[in-house]
């Protein structure tokens, strides 16, 4: 057993990530960034969470791309095929479940 505190997770560069679990195919891991990660489409479903901070969670759907402000609480559900990019507002810690392997 562990405990995790977040809020002490500093990666040395960005979205470099802590492994926390896996579970039948899927990954548990917190994320440290400061910079954008880039487009990307899923090859599963993803959950995150932010932890720390807040993040700009740019979405594009029907050609049309969003922008969803996600602050400390708040949970981003992706699912397969969704395309997205994670624009953090300064430093942010946030937990991702996705599934092994993604990208």
């Amino acid at each position: 057993m562990r405990k995790i505190t977040a809020r002490d997770f500093t990666g040395t560069a960005a979205w470099d990530a802590l492994p926390i679990e896996q579970i039948e195919g899927a990954t548990l891991r917190l994320h440290w960034s400061d910079a954008p990660y880039k487009w990307h489409i899923n090859d599963g479903p993803e959950v995150f969470v932010v932890l720390d901070g807040e993040v700009d969670m740019h979405i594009r759907q029907e050609g049309r791309e969003e922008v969803l402000r996600l602050k400390v609480g708040d949970i981003f559900h992706a699912e397969n095929g969704d395309e997205h990019i994670a624009r953090p507002d300064g430093a942010m810690r946030a937990l991702i479940i996705e599934k092994a392997g993604s990208v």
